[in-house]
């Protein structure tokens, strides 16, 4: 098949729940499904709340045109840091305090890296058991030992998370918190007021929750925006596919939005089309679906 002379569409894709499940576990289809949309001359940019520093290696292998990170904090192009929204130094330090006076375990993102307050691993070492769980049958069509993967995870985090005292107070741009209280996001929400945004995070936590802080205005919808003025391109032309709630504006901006099977069943609902799940030739499907591939 003959690729187009220039790019057509441009998709921008999440990470955890879309292309990874479980931490580390990506379905073959989706890694070829990605590199054909491109081939043909689409552009596939990352669009994560992870940092580009916390972008496992498999799925940077895959091979992309760009990425958001931080959930619309940076963007990258080539290689290159075109987008960097950070915190004031003053509001980072508003949120550990109200972290710390509220018993909240938290990470801090910049753009090279994770920096977790004491408690957190502990904290979520007993909900990814948990979770893992659940997902063992998934797990193991794919050939994966679900203990071992566990344990490889829980010991790449305790060595990739930096301390919180490294962390460089000038240049952080997004938070993430982990509470074993069921109402954390709207507590938070509450607490900080209409300057931060709060939203529910993408780990399930039996009796507990997670969310994501950022600045109101930052967010993946806004970042499409921003890189799709650098590239001269119309948001129509533009696909986004995710499956979490740092995900509603990227569904706004973009002309199709795909909702992965997993999604909350009220995000689903604000996409266009939904898709099978993400060890279930989720994006594989999407691709397809959309005639990308």
């Amino acid at each position: 098949m003959t690729s187009p002379a220039s790019p057509s569409r441009i998709v921008f894709i999440d990470v955890d729940g879309t292309i990874l499940e479980h931490g580390t576990v990506i379905a073959p289809s989706t890694v070829s499904a990605i590199r054909a949309a491109r081939a043909r001359g689409h552009l596939v940019y990352l669009c994560t709340g992870r940092s580009d520093g916390d972008i496992h290696p498999d799925v940077r292998a895959i091979g992309f045109d760009g990425a958001i990170t931080n959930g619309g904090g940076f963007a990258t192009r080539g290689g290159e840091l075109v987008l960097q929204h950070t915190m004031p130094r003053e509001d980072v330090e508003r949120l550990i305090r109200t972290f710390e006076e509220g018993g909240i375990q938290y990470f801090l993102q910049s753009h090279e890296g994770v920096f977790a307050s004491p408690g957190i691993l502990s904290l979520m070492s007993g909900f990814l058991r948990q979770r893992a769980a659940r997902r063992a049958e998934d797990l193991q069509h794919l050939g994966v030992d679900d203990d071992d993967l566990l344990d490889a995870v829980l010991r790449e985090a305790s060595d990739r998370y930096r301390p919180l005292a490294q962390a460089p107070m000038d240049a952080i741009a997004k938070a993430v918190f982990v509470s074993e209280r069921s109402d954390s996001v709207d507590h938070m929400q509450a607490e900080l007021g209409e300057r931060f945004h709060v939203i529910p995070g993408s780990m399930p936590m039996p009796g507990g929750s997670n969310g994501e802080i950022s600045l109101r205005g930052i967010n993946k919808g806004a970042a499409i925006l921003e890189i799709l003025d650098q590239l001269g391109l119309d948001a129509a032309d533009a696909v986004g596919i995710g499956d979490s709630w740092n995900d509603v504006e990227m569904f706004q901006v973009c002309g199709t939005s795909v909702a992965m099977a997993g999604a909350d069943p009220q995000l689903q609902a604000l996409a266009d089309h939904v898709t099978t799940g993400v060890l279930d030739d989720g994006v594989h499907n999407a691709l397809v679906a959309l005639d990308l591939i």
